[in-house]
């Protein structure tokens, strides 16, 4: 049993920036995070994969940056000129022996 616990997010204008932190309770596979805004589904943000390669949503390129620190066990997203469509809940996630684990979300809100 893996657990995640997020950190940060809150209310920003657009353009401003924002960081989340992500601290599991044991090391994981991979790491990254989701979010879901209302009426939409969950979509993937930015991940850390297993093999130490990042992938990014198209939608969120050259404005969020993803980095993992393996000695603590956490995910970072700085997440830097933000729009009002980033505005969701974002979930922290983890896989560990083909499990998948999440955590309990941090609301992002982008005010225009």
């Amino acid at each position: 049993q893996v657990q995640l616990v997020e950190s940060g997010g809150g209310l920003v204008q657009a353009g401003g920036s924002l960081g989340l932190s992500c601290a599991a309770s044991t090391s994981t596979f991979s790491m990254g995070w989701y979010r879901q805004a209302p009426g939409k589904q969950r979509e993937l943000v930015a991940v850390v994969t297993g093999g130490g390669n990042t992938i990014y949503a198209d939608s969120v390129k050259g404005r969020f940056t993803i980095s993992r620190d393996y000695a603590k066990n956490t995910v970072d997203l700085q997440m830097n000129s933000l729009k009002p469509e980033d505005t969701a809940v974002y979930y922290c996630r983890a896989t560990f022996n083909y499990n998948v684990y999440w955590g309990q979300g941090t609301q992002v809100t982008v005010s225009s």
